[in-house]
């Protein structure tokens, strides 16, 4: 288990009519087809040490500082009831103390500067859905819809499942992005609901798995041959990083295993990048963040056409 593998315990209980989001994206073209609105979860099972959504691991409220917008007027110090916020020296950004932070958002409140944020809020299935609902028009026109993506939304089962079932009703296209560690029946049930899976597939040797994710890959397999045996439309999705998981190797056995599937038609290979860097950095987790580099250009050039000489639509993105 890597460093970042730690059990959390939520600040509140999830229900089907109120969940934990950390972000609502509006004409998002990266995270299936045509143009979405992606609902993003907070929670999930995995800890990757290249994650570029830190903020959606964990399943509790955190503080994020933008040091680079504070304006040093310190406005937030005296709000604070904790003691939590002390000056930067030199008439540097406020400096937090995370371990006396209980999150009450005073802070938040005081600085007209948005250098701080509470990552992470309580929405109502309804408030979700009028979000969506905005963006109908756009749906129609690019063949796109709504995306529920995380984090892991089914960490967060009824309350997914609520969203679900209220965008079918108004027969609006969702996309379910999904790690796959879950039970089942959770999958299952979810998945049913569904237009469209996107399904994360980091890497088939299990201790490699464990390494760089926190977690074994054994689940995620085996609830991946579910997904197929049942016929659910999926799409796979591959992030890659150098010398993680780009090799010979690996890309052999993922194309070995999707092919044995048989209902699996669609590839989407993610090249992986540094954006999580510094969100890692304004979470005060500098030191969950491992830095890897992408694979070249002509190297997913070589992945690509192994998935595609192997029968696959691969796209380069989402």
């Amino acid at each position: 288990m890597n460093k970042l593998a730690k059990k959390t315990t939520a600040v509140r209980n999830h229900t089907s009519d109120t969940g934990l989001i950390f972000d609502i994206k509006h004409f998002a073209v990266h995270d299936g087809p045509g143009i979405r609105t992606t609902v993003f979860f907070k929670g999930c099972p995995l800890h990757c040490l290249w994650c570029h959504n830190p903020e959606g691991i964990d399943r509790n409220l955190e503080l994020i500082t933008r040091p680079s917008r504070c304006a040093r007027c310190y406005s937030c110090v005296p709000t604070c009831p904790h003691k939590a916020i002390s000056k930067g020296s030199s008439k540097g950004p406020v400096i937090i103390d995370r371990a006396k932070c209980d999150l009450c958002g005073l802070c938040v409140e005081a600085c007209m500067y948005e250098a701080l944020e509470i990552a992470g809020r309580y929405d109502s299935v309804e408030k979700i859905i009028a979000e969506v609902e905005k963006d109908r028009v756009f749906f129609e026109q690019s063949g796109g819809g709504a995306t529920l993506s995380g984090g892991e939304p089914l960490s967060q089962p009824a309350f997914c499942e609520r969203i679900l079932g209220e965008l079918n009703k108004r027969h609006i296209p969702v996309a379910l992005d999904t790690s796959g560690l879950v039970p089942w029946e959770t999958l299952r049930k979810n998945a049913r609901l569904a237009d469209l899976v996107l399904y994360d597939l980091k890497m088939m040797d299990d201790m490699r798995h464990r390494k760089y994710t926190g977690v074994s890959n054994k689940l995620i397999l085996e609830n991946f041959k579910k997904l197929a045996a049942e016929k659910t439309p999926v799409a796979v999705r591959v992030p890659l990083a150098s010398g993680i998981n780009d090799d010979a190797e690996n890309i052999r056995r993922t194309i070995k295993f999707l092919k044995s599937l048989k209902t699996v038609k669609r590839v989407d290979l993610l090249r992986y990048h540094q954006g999580g860097r510094e969100k890692y950095k304004n979470l005060g987790k500098s030191d969950d963040f491992e830095i890897f580099e992408p694979p070249s250009e002509k190297r997913m050039e070589e992945i690509r056409k192994a998935f595609a000489g192997a029968g696959f639509t691969v796209t380069l993105g989402g």
